[in-house]
């Protein structure tokens, strides 16, 4: 009888191993860090594969999508002075409603926030 514990506990334990493995891996994979950053040159393989596009359909497709690509950062730079305006109006109300020593820390979050939103721009 105490074999037969020893062995449903292992075994729950494996499978609790296995188990806590695979949901790491497929938070990982979709919300994480292995997940693979969007690039316009993927996009243009994957669909040169998918599709079976000829060499003049995907050179087409690169120009087309990087045509639309340099359209859609004129357009966010075109608007970002307006998101930028708003953002910085709801900072303004936030720290109306804090005390010094919240609005200390918000503040530090702001920057955090700021620099993370930086980074990630520059690696585009």
């Amino acid at each position: 009888m105490t074999r037969r514990i020893y062995a449903y506990f292992v075994l729950t334990f494996i499978l609790g191993m296995i188990a806590g493995g695979a949901a790491t891996v497929f938070y990982a994979w979709n919300w994480g860090h292995w997940h693979r950053p969007f690039t316009m040159e993927r996009v243009v393989r994957r669909m040169a594969k998918d599709l079976q596009l000829t060499d003049p359909q995907v050179q087409q497709l690169r120009q087309i999508m990087d045509e639309t690509m340099k359209k859609n950062q004129a357009l966010q730079s075109a608007v970002r002075p307006q998101f930028d305006a708003i953002r910085e109006e709801s900072h303004s109300r936030i720290r109306q409603t804090l005390t010094p020593e919240q609005t200390a820390k918000f503040d530090e979050m702001v920057k955090r926030f700021e620099r993370r939103l930086k980074e990630r721009h520059d690696k585009r």
